[in-house]
Protein backbone atom coordinates (compact mmCIF):
# COMPACT_ATOMS: atom_id res chain seq x y z
CA UNK A 1 0.00 0.00 0.00
CA UNK A 2 1.29 3.55 -1.13
CA UNK A 3 2.15 6.08 1.94
CA UNK A 4 2.20 9.32 1.66
CA UNK A 5 6.06 10.70 2.60
CA UNK A 6 6.93 14.29 4.44
CA UNK A 7 7.19 17.11 1.63
CA UNK A 8 10.51 18.33 1.61
CA UNK A 9 12.08 21.21 -0.10
CA UNK A 10 15.30 21.41 -2.03
CA UNK A 11 17.06 22.24 1.05
CA UNK A 12 16.62 18.90 2.12
CA UNK A 13 19.39 17.96 -0.68
CA UNK A 14 21.92 19.56 1.79
CA UNK A 15 19.68 18.86 5.27
CA UNK A 16 18.63 15.38 4.97
CA UNK A 17 20.02 13.09 7.61
CA UNK A 18 21.03 10.96 5.10
CA UNK A 19 22.91 11.52 2.16
CA UNK A 20 24.44 9.51 -0.70
CA UNK A 21 26.28 11.43 -3.32
CA UNK A 22 27.70 9.28 -6.40
CA UNK A 23 29.73 11.35 -9.22
CA UNK A 24 30.23 10.14 -13.15
CA UNK A 25 31.25 11.60 -16.31
CA UNK A 26 29.66 11.43 -19.74
CA UNK A 27 31.01 12.14 -22.95
CA UNK A 28 27.08 13.04 -24.01
CA UNK A 29 26.83 17.13 -24.18
CA UNK A 30 24.72 18.67 -20.96
CA UNK A 31 22.17 19.34 -23.04
CA UNK A 32 21.60 15.62 -24.20
CA UNK A 33 21.39 14.65 -20.70
CA UNK A 34 19.57 16.81 -18.90
CA UNK A 35 17.16 15.89 -22.31
CA UNK A 36 17.40 12.31 -21.05
CA UNK A 37 16.84 12.76 -17.56
CA UNK A 38 14.20 15.74 -17.76
CA UNK A 39 12.52 15.67 -21.21
CA UNK A 40 12.77 11.83 -22.17
CA UNK A 41 10.91 10.50 -18.78
CA UNK A 42 9.77 7.51 -20.96
CA UNK A 43 13.19 6.47 -21.90
CA UNK A 44 14.61 5.91 -18.35
CA UNK A 45 13.75 2.09 -18.09
CA UNK A 46 16.27 2.29 -21.88
CA UNK A 47 19.37 3.37 -20.06
CA UNK A 48 18.80 2.90 -16.04
CA UNK A 49 18.15 -0.98 -15.48
CA UNK A 50 16.70 -0.91 -11.99
CA UNK A 51 13.91 1.50 -13.78
CA UNK A 52 11.00 -0.71 -15.38
CA UNK A 53 8.45 2.03 -15.62
CA UNK A 54 8.62 6.10 -15.79
CA UNK A 55 6.06 8.46 -17.41
CA UNK A 56 5.45 12.08 -16.30
CA UNK A 57 2.09 12.68 -14.86
CA UNK A 58 0.53 16.04 -13.62
CA UNK A 59 0.99 18.04 -17.13
CA UNK A 60 4.90 17.35 -16.73
CA UNK A 61 5.19 18.68 -13.27
CA UNK A 62 4.98 14.98 -11.63
CA UNK A 63 6.73 11.84 -12.34
CA UNK A 64 5.19 7.88 -12.04
CA UNK A 65 8.39 5.35 -11.39
CA UNK A 66 8.31 1.84 -10.49
CA UNK A 67 11.38 -0.16 -10.12
CA UNK A 68 12.30 -3.99 -10.06
CA UNK A 69 11.22 -5.56 -7.39
CA UNK A 70 7.90 -3.67 -7.30
CA UNK A 71 8.77 -0.60 -5.63
CA UNK A 72 6.71 2.69 -6.94
CA UNK A 73 6.97 6.73 -6.75
CA UNK A 74 5.40 8.91 -7.16
CA UNK A 75 7.22 12.10 -7.57
CA UNK A 76 6.82 15.79 -7.51
CA UNK A 77 9.51 17.68 -10.19
CA UNK A 78 11.14 20.02 -7.37
CA UNK A 79 13.73 21.89 -10.22
CA UNK A 80 14.28 21.64 -13.92
CA UNK A 81 17.20 24.03 -14.80
CA UNK A 82 18.27 23.15 -18.63
CA UNK A 83 21.50 22.18 -18.77
CA UNK A 84 21.75 22.37 -14.73
CA UNK A 85 19.79 20.49 -12.72
CA UNK A 86 16.73 18.13 -12.24
CA UNK A 87 15.62 16.94 -8.58
CA UNK A 88 12.36 15.36 -7.68
CA UNK A 89 10.57 14.77 -4.45
CA UNK A 90 8.77 11.14 -3.65
CA UNK A 91 5.66 11.98 -2.64
CA UNK A 92 4.22 8.67 -2.26
CA UNK A 93 5.88 4.88 -2.43
CA UNK A 94 5.03 1.47 -0.91
CA UNK A 95 8.78 1.43 0.09
CA UNK A 96 8.93 0.58 3.62
CA UNK A 97 10.70 2.95 6.07
CA UNK A 98 11.03 6.06 4.60
CA UNK A 99 10.05 9.22 5.58
CA UNK A 100 11.38 11.77 3.49
CA UNK A 101 13.63 11.36 -0.01
CA UNK A 102 14.51 13.68 -2.54
CA UNK A 103 17.18 13.20 -5.43
CA UNK A 104 19.15 15.78 -7.25
CA UNK A 105 21.22 15.36 -10.70
CA UNK A 106 23.77 18.30 -11.15
CA UNK A 107 25.10 18.41 -14.17
CA UNK A 108 28.27 20.31 -14.93
CA UNK A 109 30.00 21.33 -18.40
CA UNK A 110 33.32 19.06 -18.71
CA UNK A 111 35.86 20.84 -20.63
CA UNK A 112 34.38 22.43 -23.21
CA UNK A 113 33.21 20.02 -26.01
CA UNK A 114 34.21 17.19 -23.73
CA UNK A 115 30.89 15.81 -22.14
CA UNK A 116 29.56 16.40 -18.44
CA UNK A 117 29.92 15.45 -15.17
CA UNK A 118 27.35 13.99 -13.15
CA UNK A 119 26.36 14.09 -9.79
CA UNK A 120 23.42 12.14 -8.15
CA UNK A 121 22.49 12.62 -4.50
CA UNK A 122 19.84 10.50 -3.17
CA UNK A 123 18.52 12.34 -0.08
CA UNK A 124 16.06 10.72 2.22
CA UNK A 125 15.23 10.33 6.01
CA UNK A 126 13.53 7.55 7.77
CA UNK A 127 14.18 5.47 11.14
CA UNK A 128 17.19 4.86 12.55
CA UNK A 129 17.09 1.32 11.36
CA UNK A 130 16.07 2.26 7.81
CA UNK A 131 18.70 4.95 7.90
CA UNK A 132 21.01 1.91 8.45
CA UNK A 133 19.94 -0.10 6.09
CA UNK A 134 20.27 2.67 3.25
CA UNK A 135 23.97 3.24 4.36
CA UNK A 136 24.43 0.18 3.71
CA UNK A 137 23.52 -0.20 0.08
CA UNK A 138 25.39 2.74 -0.61
CA UNK A 139 27.63 0.37 -3.07
CA UNK A 140 25.09 -1.13 -4.96
CA UNK A 141 23.52 1.95 -5.20
CA UNK A 142 26.68 3.82 -6.72
CA UNK A 143 27.26 0.61 -9.14
CA UNK A 144 23.42 1.29 -9.98
CA UNK A 145 24.10 4.83 -11.11
CA UNK A 146 27.54 4.37 -12.88
CA UNK A 147 26.38 1.04 -14.65
CA UNK A 148 23.04 3.76 -15.84
CA UNK A 149 25.45 6.30 -17.02
CA UNK A 150 27.12 4.58 -19.40
CA UNK A 151 24.35 3.43 -20.81
CA UNK A 152 22.95 6.66 -20.93
CA UNK A 153 26.43 7.51 -22.27
CA UNK A 154 26.32 4.72 -25.24
CA UNK A 155 22.73 5.47 -25.65
CA UNK A 156 23.10 9.21 -26.23
CA UNK A 157 26.17 8.52 -28.46
CA UNK A 158 24.20 6.21 -30.54
CA UNK A 159 21.67 8.92 -30.93
CA UNK A 160 24.68 11.41 -32.51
Amino acid sequence: MARRLRPVGLDFIEDAPIRLTFAARTAASPEAVYRALAEEVESWPHWFRAVTLARPTHGGSGREVRLMGGVRFQETIMAADPEQRYAYRVDETNAPGVRALLEEWRLTPADPGSGTHLRWTFAADGPALFRLALAGTRPGLGHSFRSAVRALDARLSAQR
